[in-house]
């Protein structure tokens, strides 16, 4: 035997060892849909480790920080992300949306100048691409919202409309018009957007659930169930699993049907497709919740372990637990940023954190509007909120 040629029969011996062992590596971005937290940021860490100028992976992170409720370490990925790509227009979206988030936390001052750098982030992102239909509503939502000294005004919003309706997205056109309606009070007119997006938009399940929403925002919770059915059927259709967990918390946020809204997340956390719109850990969450709220505490403990088992950092896990037990827990709800509202395909847009700061400052200067908006304050996270802002589609149109 030619002994020449042993190393190269023993390297060729360990690559093919190797090979098995490369094709487990799960990607970060696959991690991070399928609700890993955990596993998502120790690979990304591991991955700037060997190469720190990576904006991908930077961003990534910060999306994973923003799923765990870590704003302060969102913030800072999403920062460094948009140094090391200052053209991507995507990476100052999710910027803008960890200060919205961080917002939620902050004195009335601070709010002041999160919102301000929020708003700058948003516009930054339609600048960069004005194709991105998310930058383009989440920019809308702030101008809707925000009073004038920050920046916002409602015809800047009916511009982003009207944006939107010469990209071809109609039904997200109209929803920014319903939500201006709405807070207008005109409620027939908003109505009536929301219904027409649905024609629009060929039925796509998002605007479903923005209309099951509004009529859960009237008190009229018989059609917002109606329609929440209707929601499940098209997202069934369509492969959208993730918005059967937005569906099941509306149930759950007003306490009607809970077995069905647990059918719902668990169908969800079942189906074939998962996404980091809706991450496990935050279904394994919201099936807490509601066992909780029927009365049993012991499984309502093995769902808040589960999802400590994917993000170990998840306060509002972390807080259940420690939670005392009460067999009619109402005032329990899944704090919004806890699972993701639907928008524009998927991602958080502009966050309540920012529209309930922004309440508060006109509160205590005496500027406020003359909104019907509904804000949720209390505990330390916002308390979830259906569709207390509307998801704008970007299905068909």
């Amino acid at each position: 035997m030619n002994h020449r040629f042993l190393p190269i029969l023993f390297a060729s011996i360990l690559l093919i060892l190797a090979i098995p062992q490369a094709a487990r590596a799960v990607p970060a971005a696959e991690l991070l849909s399928s609700g890993r937290a955990d596993a998502a940021i120790a690979a990304l860490q591991q991955q700037l480790t060997a190469t720190p100028n990576n904006a991908q992976a930077r961003a990534l992170l910060a999306r994973a920080y923003y799923a765990m409720e870590r704003w302060d370490e969102a913030i800072g990925a999403a920062q460094q992300a948009v140094a090391l790509e200052p053209g991507n227009s995507e990476y100052h979206l999710w910027l803008g949306r960890a200060y919205g988030q961080k917002a939620d936390q902050a004195s009335w001052v601070t709010a002041l100048s999160l919102a301000r750098k929020a708003r700058t982030e948003f516009e930054k992102a339609v600048q960069l691409n004005g194709g991105n239909v998310e930058a383009r509503c989440d920019l809308a939502e702030f101008y809707i919202s925000a009073p004038s000294f920050l920046g916002g005004g409602k015809e800047k919003g009916l511009v982003q409309a009207e944006q939107l309706r010469a990209l071809g997205k109609e039904s997200a056109a109209l929803w920014i018009q319903a939500k201006i309606a709405e807070t207008d009070k005109n409620f027939g007119v908003a109505e009536q957007d929301l219904r027409a997006a649905i024609a629009a938009s060929h039925s796509s399940p998002e605007t479903y659930l923005n209309l099951a929403s509004f009529c859960r925002r009237r008190g009229r919770l018989a059609e917002m169930e109606n329609l929440l059915h209707q929601t499940v059927e098209a997202a069934n259709k369509a492969q959208r699993y993730g918005l059967l967990l937005e569906a099941a918390q509306m149930l759950n946020r007003t306490d009607r049907n809970l077995a069905e809204a647990l059918r719902w997340v668990r169908a969800y956390i079942a189906s074939p497709q998962h996404s980091e719109d809706a991450p496990l850990f935050r279904a394994y969450y919201l099936v807490g919740i509601i066992q909780e709220k029927l009365g049993d505490k012991q499984a309502a403990a093995g769902e808040y372990r589960t999802v400590l088992s994917l993000a170990s950092g998840f306060v509002p896990a972390q807080t259940a637990l420690k939670r005392p037990f009460s067999p009619f827990p109402k005032a329990l709800s899944v704090g919004r940023s806890s699972i993701p509202e639907r928008n524009m395909g998927g991602k958080d847009g502009l966050q309540r954190a920012i529209r309930s700061q922004l309440l508060r400052l006109r509160t205590r200067i005496g500027v406020i509007s003359r909104r019907g908006a509904e804000t949720q304050r209390g505990r330390r996270k916002r308390i979830w909120q259906d569709g207390g802002i509307p998801s704008c589609p970007t299905g068909r149109s």
